[in-house]
């Protein structure tokens, strides 16, 4: 985004011949645009109002550029990743559309000038300033980086000064007019002065210690009105940047070891965002409230709470920065275990894939856990695995963990796919490969992401390809294919039981048998735009009106197609989940917000609507009982009771938990705890009675090369073991019996 700086009203008319900046069309979407705030290469962004007066900033793409199909997709990426990191320390989205004529992105108006304004104005910050826009940029980072995102492009016209903090804006990496500096390919990564080292030699291994180095460099401008590598030519800065130490002449002695290492050529010499804040706030008051802090009905709710009578998304920039928060859990905790110093890694070089396991030492701190084999206790020894190849910039793998005969008895195997890694079976007990199958190198799907685990059905592991192109039906003993269809055509593919169905977008399902393959029915029971989720014994399809206003929700049964009952109900709800107490479902308001929990008996006759306190953007559920646990971005936790219904929100709110993890995976419920994964690889438990956080484990983030993962697996547990993935390629499994020792 470009600074925000008013230049004047939109003129009524434009010729075609006027440069790209003069183009200002009336409307983005259904915002009426009004004053021109800025200009940069990518588009305009304009002054706008929201149908309730809320102000925007409207980025609205170059004529140019909209018609540049590659662009429109950066584009698209910088949408997303806008998206994923709205929250406190950004200009939240309220609303975008990639795909128009005019691709255009809408964000909450911050009144203030970017840094590189107020320094120009005023000259440079006293020490005392420097000191908190440093605490606040670092705080932005921290959650920008746990968010999977990195900036790529922190500049001081990035920052925004607004009167709660510094606001990091403009999530593109690619700012085509901006400057003469470009990759062999044409493509702009960076702002020369502000770039580091990396970016220049190494561009594809750019981790958020690059946003780090930038930091440090924009902190070094807000001291002293100049960059730490200075020169009229972007070429010799380049070589200033990689080879010369920087100039910090001007900034306040006490900064300078801390700018020094973050400045530091090697991005493994630099400290994190979060050191970086620890070390700006050291000496200062500790937070009043911070991750772990319960917050009871009628109590204030912290990040995102809605005021009442207007729910608008101010509510996102509500924190203050007097009252950060903690990156780790109440200091109260036990510190987690060490991992031993000595590790015994195996590594089996496979055909397109490479596996490396790492078990842990004889530890004194090892837990028993009580085996179901035999009667017999053994000793669990906490293990990670390296799943899949070395490149990529998603390693994430996907996995399943089927129970025994119960759901909890020790899972014999956990089947996973990776990039790299088709299907691969991993033992439970210490995380050997049984088996692995890489993924065909030949296949031209094989360079796409998965994006579903393995499934056991029908007495065999069933992997949809990338892409959704093939599904097949796997040995667990081998992993020999036992039989495959080509699923191209279909949108959606559901298991229930020993029963597969594969959906159209149209609504057509055809039902497979999951042990042969055979054809058992085919069916249509939904318009084109439904929403599909399965249980172990229903299947349902829920189709939201045009309008919105209204749901129609079908139970399917799996293993004959027959329609069990037809339900209408309010609003514009997505199926989140079935289990045996019926369906759960999430309610959308015209902003995409979930602004409350719906809840189906099995048999489709009580309906339970429980409005939320407030409202989650990008929201995950679970429901245990009459009890949904839901989070959204941002990482607000609340436990929502559905058999208080009557009494209205406040009355069903149980508890609220500020997690401080800003993006999440689905939470799952066992033994009393609630499991959830953070974007960082971090695996959290929590009280699921009393709303507090128990413990965590820490990052893997593979060095920072691999940050963003475009599915969070949600955790799997039995048998007293956790199981769970990271942006690492990393397989891992904790006893769930004290979290505190994480």
């Amino acid at each position: 985004m470009p600074p925000l700086r008013r230049t004047g009203p939109v003129p009524e008319h434009q010729g075609a011949a006027d440069a790209p900046e003069a183009e200002h069309p009336q409307y983005a979407g259904r915002y009426r645009l009004e004053e021109c705030l800025g200009s940069g290469g990518m588009g305009v962004v304009h002054l706008a109002r929201s149908g309730s007066g809320l102000r925007l900033a409207v980025k609205v793409v170059h004529a140019e550029h909209a018609a540049d199909p590659e662009f429109r997709a950066r584009f698209r990426q910088e949408v997303a990743a806008a998206r994923r990191v709205s929250g406190a320390f950004t200009a939240p989205v309220v609303d975008a559309d990639p795909d128009a004529a005019r691709p255009w992105m809408a964000t909450l108006f911050i009144d203030g000038p970017t840094l590189s304004e107020r320094v120009k104005r005023n000259g440079p910050l006293g020490a005392a300033e420097l000191r908190g826009a440093g605490a606040g940029l670092a705080e932005a980072l921290r959650d920008i980086h746990r968010a999977g995102v990195v900036h790529r492009d922190l500049k001081p016209s990035n920052v925004l000064l607004a009167a709660d903090g510094p606001k990091v804006i403009d999530f593109g990496i690619s700012r085509p007019a901006d400057s003469d500096l470009r990759t062999e390919t044409g493509k702009l990564i960076g702002t020369p002065p502000f770039m580091a080292p990396e970016q220049f030699q190494r561009p594809r291994e750019v981790g958020p210690a690059a946003d780090v180095f930038a930091m440090g460099a924009v902190l070094v401008h807000a001291a002293t009105g100049r960059g730490p590598f200075d020169s009229h030519s972007p070429y010799v800065v380049a070589y200033q940047v990689v080879h010369n130490e920087p100039d910090l002449a001007g900034v306040p002695e006490h900064l300078v070891p801390l700018l020094r290492r973050c400045l530091a050529k090697d991005p493994a010499e630099r400290p994190t965002a979060d050191e970086v804040l620890g070390e700006l706030r050291a000496g200062e008051p500790s937070a009043a409230v911070g991750p772990g802090a319960v917050v009871g009905p009628g109590a204030p709710v912290g990040p995102g709470a809605a005021v009442a009578g207007g729910t608008s998304r101010t509510a996102h920039t509500s924190r203050a920065t007097s009252t950060p928060r903690p990156s780790a859990a109440p200091s109260r905790r036990r510190p987690r275990l060490r991992w031993a110093a000595g590790l015994t890694v195996l590594a089996a070089v496979v055909t397109g894939g490479v596996v490396g396991v790492s078990g842990m030492a004889d530890d004194p701190a090892t837990r028993t856990v009580r085996a179901q084999q035999d009667g017999t206790v053994s000793t669990f020894r906490p293990w990670s695995v390296a799943l899949g190849t070395a490149g990529g910039e998603n390693r994430t793998p996907l996995c399943a963990a089927p129970a025994g005969p119960t759901d909890a008895s020790a899972p014999t195997a956990l089947y996973c796919t990776a990039p790299g890694v088709k299907a691969a079976r991993v033992r439970p007990t210490d995380g050997s490969t049984a088996w692995l199958i890489p993924t065909d190198a030949t296949d031209a799907t094989a360079s796409t992401d998965a994006t579903e685990a393995p499934v056991l059905s029908g007495g065999l592991v069933h992997v949809v390809a990338p892409g959704r192109a093939r599904l097949e039906a796997l040995a667990p003993e081998t992993g020999a294919t036992r039989w495959s269809r080509n699923v191209s055509a279909y949108a959606t593919v559901l298991h229930a039981g020993d029963t597969v169905l594969l959906v159209a977008a149209d609504g057509a399902v055809r039902a497979l048998d999951g042990a042969t393959g055979d054809e058992r029915w085919r069916g249509r029971f939904a318009a084109r735009g439904a929403q599909w989720v399965a249980g172990r014994d229903a299947v349902y399809a829920a189709t939201a009106s045009p309008d919105g206003a209204s749901t129609l929700v079908r139970a399917v049964d799996p293993a004959d197609g027959r329609v069990r009952w037809t339900k209408r109900t309010s609003g514009a709800l997505s199926p989140v989940q079935a289990s045996e107490d019926g369906l759960l479902l999430l309610s959308t308001d015209a902003d995409l917000y979930t602004d409350a929990v719906v809840t189906l008996d099995a048999d489709g006759r009580a309906v339970r609507r429980v409005p939320l306190t407030v409202r989650a953007d990008q929201a995950q559920a679970v429901r245990a009982g009459d009890t949904v646990y839901v989070i959204g971005s941002g990482g607000s936790l609340a436990a929502v009771d559905t058999g208080r219904a009557a009494g209205g929100a406040g009355q069903a709110q149980r508890w609220r938990l500020e997690t401080a993890v800003t993006r999440a995976s689905r939470p799952v419920v066992s033994g009393g705890h609630l499991y959830l994964a953070a974007a960082d690889g971090r695996l959290l438990a929590v009280d699921a009675g009393r709303g507090v956080l128990l413990g965590m484990t820490k990052p893997r983030m593979d060095g920072g090369r691999y940050t963003f993962a475009p599915l969070l697996p949600a955790p799997a547990v039995a048998n007293g073991t956790v199981f769970a993935t990271a942006p690492d390629g990393s397989v891992f499994a904790v006893a769930a019996k004290d979290p505190t020792r994480w």
